[in-house]
């Protein structure tokens, strides 16, 4: 491999992490309803670069972390 080829599997790399992290930690938190984590995902998916820069500024403060007492459907249901 040349140091081009290195450069450009590096820079590749680079611009998929935000991406990559996205759809990882929307599959993992809480999002005021279903309907948004699927489209956060999708938009992480679907849209390359700019859907990960996305998440990272709008989806990041949107989610929260699962709370089993708040989040359990099974929980207060008599």
């Amino acid at each position: 491999m040349t140091g081009a080829e290195i450069l450009f599997f590096l820079a590749l790399g680079l611009f998929a992490l935000p991406n990559l992290f996205g759809i990882w930690h929307a599959f993992h938190r809480v999002f005021p309803s279903p309907q948004e984590r699927l489209i956060w995902m999708g938009i992480c998916v679907f849209v390359p670069i700019i859907g990960g820069i996305g998440y990272l500024v709008f989806g990041l403060r949107r989610s929260r972390k699962w709370d089993p007492d708040k989040d359990d459907p099974g929980v207060n249901q008599g």
